[in-house]
């Protein structure tokens, strides 16, 4: 499952703006998106990754992605670096 992905990585940013810089930057390897996050706040990000490369996984809420990620609050976005 995409969560434990999430869970394993070594190197992870979340939300949008931190996600955001690590794609720029050419880290990130992989970005998660909640579907039941805002499409006015991940549509940048999925487009980012579109014009970079990054692959896209679609996960199915916020909850369980901050949770994956070890915050006690929903995360609409999360991206995991290379190694």
């Amino acid at each position: 499952m995409s969560y434990d992905k999430v869970k394993q990585a070594s190197k992870i940013r979340i939300g949008t703006k931190q996600a955001t810089r690590m794609i720029e930057l050419g880290e990130a390897t992989e970005v998660f998106v909640a579907k039941d996050a805002d499409p006015r706040l991940t549509g940048k990000v999925v487009n980012l990754c579109a014009k970079r490369g990054v692959k896209v996984t679609y996960v199915d809420s916020m909850k369980q992605l901050g949770k994956a990620c070890g915050i006690e609050v929903g995360a609409a976005v999360a991206a995991v670096a290379t190694e």
